[in-house]
């Protein structure tokens, strides 16, 4: 036995890059499973660690951002909101729209903020950015039950409010935000690792890309008034999720049903898309982070 067979021979497993040009190995994740379930606690309690009001600002943000919208959009602007209270109909666009971009803003620096972790020990790399959707979950659901809270006060205060019964597909809205937010936070974490000016524009962009999403109006405004423009917000599959968030959980708006499967057709592309090159980053970013 030559000294290079005796030194191969050492070793009982060897890791070395995936050659297949795409793999989403959700087998392996699934085995690493009490590891994902440790990066969602560490998400979690660290977040808001070391501040004064924890997890309050859960509910400051969205709080202060509808009661902004309605004082802006409503009261200055003159946005109709029909027979719903327009503090609540921006609360519910708010709190679906906050949910994708806490997975947007997390996952975005997957690679730089865990460059420590990466390259000490191997597990899939993809652990990192789903436990940050899931972790994001349970804000989402501390805003949700605010909104609920909120829903019900006006309710009895005796606003025309109820559920929509398509409000059963819910749930799935929320998962398509959920992957929306994780595919293109994927693709942004891996240009990140070598063009770093590309994590500026996050913030920025993310603030602009809210304007066109039907957040603090509704889907039929932008096409009533400025029809030439209507196209940035139609081909946004954001604004679809969103509008159907507020025909779901306050009956007003309409849900499109053309719109929804495009905003689910170009969802799951973005998220392939988004763990190819994940992957594809994932080899070599070491040299570049």
């Amino acid at each position: 036995m030559n000294h290079s067979e005796k030194k191969n021979n050492d070793w009982l497993f060897e890791i070395t890059p995936k050659n297949k040009f795409f793999t989403l190995n959700l087998k392996e994740v699934w085995q690493y499973r009490d590891l994902l379930f440790l990066f969602v606690k560490r998400d979690v309690v660290t977040m808001y660690k070391q501040t004064v009001l924890g997890p309050l600002w859960y509910l400051i943000q969205p709080l202060f951002t509808s009661i902004t919208f309605t004082i802006i959009f409503n009261n200055l602007a003159g946005i109709s909101t029909g027979s719903v209270p327009p503090f609540l109909f921006n609360l519910a666009g708010i709190t679906i729209w906050n949910y994708f971009t806490a997975c947007l803003n997390g996952t975005s620096n997957t690679f730089g903020s865990n460059a420590g972790i990466f390259g000490k020990v191997y597990f899939p790399r993809l652990i990192v950015p789903l436990s940050i959707v899931i972790s994001n979950l349970i804000k989402f659901g501390i805003q949700f039950f605010i909104f609920i809270v909120f829903y019900l006060l006006y309710y009895f205060q005796g606003a025309a409010l109820h559920f929509n019964p398509a409000i059963v597909f819910f749930p799935f809205l929320i998962v398509l935000m959920g992957i929306l937010g994780l595919g293109l936070g994927m693709v942004i974490s891996s240009l990140v690792t070598k063009y770093r000016d590309f994590s500026y524009l996050i913030g920025f962009g993310v603030q602009l890309l809210m304007y066109v999403s039907a957040v603090m109006y509704p889907l039929a405004l932008i096409k009533e008034k400025i029809p030439h423009y209507a196209w940035l917000v139609q081909y946004n599959p954001l604004a679809y999720v969103i509008e159907s968030t507020r025909y779901m959980l306050l009956n007003v708006g309409e849900v499109s049903v053309i719109g929804l499967i495009y905003t689910t057709v170009v969802t799951i592309s973005l998220f392939l898309v988004g763990v190819l090159i994940f992957n594809r980053t994932e080899k070599n970013f070491i040299d570049t982070v």
